[in-house]
């Protein structure tokens, strides 16, 4: 079957920058973005050998996703004698991995999109089934998996608007990619009917995987002991925050202290290779701040504590009396996942803009479960308001959206599984 045009100019444009591979994954591993021990795993070489018996490799981009392959793993390892192989593509979420999966399980970092690489990995793992969640599509990878005849399922199908209309712009290659799919579960109405257009064949809203998850804790000890030092000062969380959000959330902050002056605001940007542009910011309007980053505590004086560092933000949860969550003050992203700090008992606040989690925040809406403020002055008003009958609205719409994904997920999965061994 011959490929559509665009993904014939994908292959193209990958085989004629393969010679800069290497010299861009080193220049990642330079900036923290990749594991320089780890980069050979990046070419599909592992050093670990494929365990006999069944194997079911399951894929995720970052640490969301990987939660719920972790949750997977877990449930299916005390009721299968399957082996399980995690592959993700941040170092944070290896580091996740290598704490928490059981015996039978183990992590690689998957491969990059050439054939080469992708061939090896595959040679090698020669995975009974394979799942990816939400969005990673990656097209040599699902084209050689297809020639494979491996069967593979997306799960927790998640797309905003833009990507669905980017798709149907090439129409022609998304079914070509989605065909790949035994069976894909959307996480919502949008992305099942966006889907199912794309595909010609309906795809079931199973509902979002992400609401069943629970929190990752923070060590007891640590939370302890800051929660110790800091006191009875009260904590705001600014969470996942992108550029062109900062200095509103600081003015915030300004006129949030004009009231409680012994505040201390946590400033947590989503990408913490922004935490010396923020420094700058911050320095520009006369604050006081330490660097989590320089290991450095905030002293009574301290007014922000810039939390610059990566896989931190359930401390962040669990210190912080309420959260405004990041990514919802400008146009473009659609704001992040508020269901983290429901699970950890903190009650949000939010900008106006929520397209990527619009369910769950109409769900928070309707139940009260959340502010809208969209200026400094309407963040620092929701910060000095009652947060109880938030919080218990938060948790009440938790209730109410979370469904039978799960079940229903891991049943397709069973279902997915050859009857015999690679």
């Amino acid at each position: 079957m011959s490929l559509p045009l665009s993904l014939q100019l994908y292959r193209a444009l990958v085989w004629l920058t393969a010679p800069l591979s290497g010299w861009i994954l080193r220049n990642r591993a330079r900036r923290g973005k990749e594991d320089a021990t780890r980069l050979n795993e990046r070419f599909g070489r592992s050093e670990h050998h494929r365990p006999p018996g069944k194997l079911l490799w399951l894929h995720g981009a970052s640490v969301g996703e990987s939660l719920i392959l972790l949750e997977l793993v877990q449930r299916l390892s005390a009721t299968t004698d399957w082996q399980f192989l995690v592959t993700t593509g941040t170092a944070t979420s290896a580091r996740l991995m290598g704490e928490k999966l059981p015996d039978r399980a183990r992590h690689q970092y998957v491969p990059i999109d050439r054939l080469g690489p992708v061939r090896r990995f595959l040679d090698h793992w020669s995975p009974d089934a394979a799942i990816f969640v939400e969005s990673e599509l990656w097209p040599n990878l699902l084209l050689e998996m297809q020639q494979r005849n491996i069967p593979s399922a997306l799960i927790n199908a998640r797309m905003n608007q833009a990507s669905l209309t980017n798709w149907h712009k090439r129409k022609a290659a998304a079914r070509r990619l989605l065909s790949a799919f035994s069976w894909i579960g959307a996480a919502d109405a949008r992305t099942a009917a966006g889907l199912s257009k794309l595909t010609d064949t309906p795809v079931p809203q199973v509902g979002n995987l992400k609401l069943q998850i629970a929190a990752l804790s923070p060590a007891d000890v640590q939370l302890n002991t800051i929660r110790s030092r800091l006191g009875e000062r009260p904590v705001w969380l600014a969470a996942s925050t992108h550029a062109g959000e900062d200095d509103i959330l600081i003015a915030a902050h300004r006129r949030y202290l004009e009231t409680r002056p012994e505040a201390l605001l946590i400033l947590a940007p989503r990408h913490p290779e922004r935490g010396g542009d923020i420094a700058s910011l911050m320095n520009a309007a006369g604050f006081t701040f330490a660097r989590r980053s320089q290991d450095k505590f905030p002293e009574p004086a301290t007014q922000v504590w810039l939390a610059d560092t990566l896989g931190e933000m359930p401390l962040w949860y669990a210190l912080a009396d309420q959260a405004f969550i990041g990514g919802s003050l400008i146009e473009g992203i659609g704001g992040h996942n508020p269901v983290e700090a429901t699970r950890a008992g903190c009650p949000i606040i939010s900008g106006p803009y929520t397209a990527s989690f619009d369910d769950v925040f109409a769900a928070y809406r309707e139940h009260s479960g959340v502010v809208i403020a969209g200026s400094p002055e309407e963040i620092a008003a929701a910060l000095c308001a009652s947060t109880e009958s938030r919080k218990a609205g938060a948790q009440y719409a938790l209730l109410q959206l979370t469904g039978s994904a799960m079940d229903e997920t891991l049943a397709a999965i069973l279902s997915l599984m050859p009857e015999e061994p690679q």
